[in-house]
């Protein structure tokens, strides 16, 4: 009886999608807990969310290989096709996000950039921070669904896929699928 070799792991994301994405569930968890309580600090991670979403923007354009954003958004047929695949026990492998991921990816960083905007406005006085604040607290609901719903997808594509991408997203590694890719 001969072992098996563990499957191959690559590097996939690098340091600073890493540290964006766990930089962002850090800021995003704080100006939740802030949100009734602490309005400077809510205010503060609120400016650092900002930013975080930022940087993971233009790194979506210019960045390394996994980290664009042409690598991980494909047609929403492909994200269809993968979520039945999923939905079937049967999900295919993807080196960096699947295709339902990266429809997650994008709709979290466009909704959260909605939020600091609406947040933002909703500081300006007058009667537009008062509709603005309503927007906010719309967004930011959503913006929560869709955390959760990206957490729920993270979860069965693991347990599915038998995969640990939180492991992944932590180390930035990989099993390699065939052909190393």
């Amino acid at each position: 009886m001969t072992e098996r070799a563990p499957p191959a792991e690559v590097t996939v994301w690098d340091p600073l999608v890493r540290i964006l994405h766990w930089s962002l569930v850090l800021a995003y968890a704080l100006a939740w807990a802030s949100a009734e309580t602490l309005e400077g600090l809510h205010v503060a991670v609120g400016y650092l969310v900002g930013g975080i979403v930022a940087l993971r923007l233009l790194w979506g354009l210019v960045g390394t290989r996994h980290a664009r954003f042409r690598d991980f958004v494909r047609p929403p047929r492909e994200a269809i096709a993968y979520l039945r695949a999923l939905a079937a026990g049967d999900p295919p492998h993807h080196l960096g996000h699947n295709p339902a991921g990266g429809w997650s990816v994008v709709l979290m960083l466009a909704t959260l950039a909605l939020v600091v905007a609406s947040g933002l406005a909703a500081l300006e006085p007058g009667g537009a921070g008062e509709a603005a604040e309503e927007l906010h607290e719309f967004l930011a609901g959503l913006s929560l669904f869709l955390v959760l719903l990206h957490l729920g997808g993270v979860l069965l594509s693991s347990l599915l896929g038998g995969e640990n991408l939180v492991r992944a997203m932590w180390t930035g590694r990989k099993r390699a699928g065939p052909g190393g890719r």
